[in-house]
């Protein structure tokens, strides 16, 4: 069944209107008619059944059948910050880890970032990750789309990591010295509900010095298992484990 997020003014205890490219969507692609059901979500983790009452030019209205009580989100609120890494690595990124249950998404420039970003384009291209946030919380049937950051400087990374609750950066020399045990350590420590920003370097990883600063942060430096990964594979497997800890063992 199809699903659609819709903004929370446009879902009411009985009606949802939908509009725009999801209206389109479901009137001339999916050619759904009056009395066909869909899925909605007001992204702010409220989901209904409901049956279409009218199709017309620019907007779908619909009635709530049913709240649907459902639980796809991950206990722990993992956010991911990512070094700006090139070509279209950062579309992946945050399709993939939308999939697999991130809060957000936080890109930061640092030294060793290959490219630096546009910012004539930088807006657009916030608003294309936003857009395919939202098509991969809706594919994965999630009750919130994740939220896509403009990018920051590496010092305001440092000042924005006192919000969270734990803090670590994949670092591909503790994985090259064997380090196996922090991650497992500090996912033990946290408790459902708890916040959690990972630092994850761009193509050249992060200098000593930045790996330095992000300690003195409260950052815990861990290895993600023996071997050296991606910068886009990095994110993806720091989700998973969060999600085999935290869903699969309870």
């Amino acid at each position: 069944m199809q699903r659609y997020f819709v903004s929370g003014n446009d879902m009411s205890e009985t009606n949802v209107t939908i509009t725009g490219d999801d209206a389109n969507h479901i009137a001339k692609v999916m050619r759904m008619e009056n009395g066909d059901h869909i899925i909605c979500s007001d992204s702010q983790g409220r989901t209904v059944l409901c049956e279409i009452t009218a199709v017309d030019r620019d907007s779908v209205h619909a009635s709530v059948i049913e709240e649907i009580q459902e639980q796809k989100e991950s206990p722990i609120q993992v956010t991911i910050a990512q070094g700006i890494p090139k070509g279209d690595k950062l579309e992946t990124i945050v399709q993939k880890g939308t999939e697999l249950g991130a809060k957000g998404f936080l890109p930061f420039s640092s030294s060793r970032c290959i490219v630096k970003w546009d910012e004539k384009k930088g807006q657009k291209k916030i608003l294309r990750l936003a857009k395919i946030a939202k098509e991969a919380a809706e594919q994965s049937h999630r009750s919130v789309i994740p939220d896509v950051f403009s990018p920051v400087s590496f010092t305001t990374l440092l000042k924005q990591a006192t919000d969270f609750d734990y803090k670590i950066v994949a670092y591909e020399e503790e994985a090259k010295e064997g380090e196996t045990k922090r991650l497992a350590e500090v996912l033990y420590s946290m408790s459902p509900g708890s916040t959690l920003l990972c630092a994850i370097g761009p193509e050249g990883g992060f200098s000593g010095q930045e790996v330095s600063e992000l300690k003195e942060a409260g950052f815990v430096s861990c290895g993600l298992g023996p071997r050296i990964l991606r910068t886009e594979t990095a994110s993806s497997y720091l989700l998973s484990a969060v999600s085999y800890h935290f869903e699969l063992m309870r």
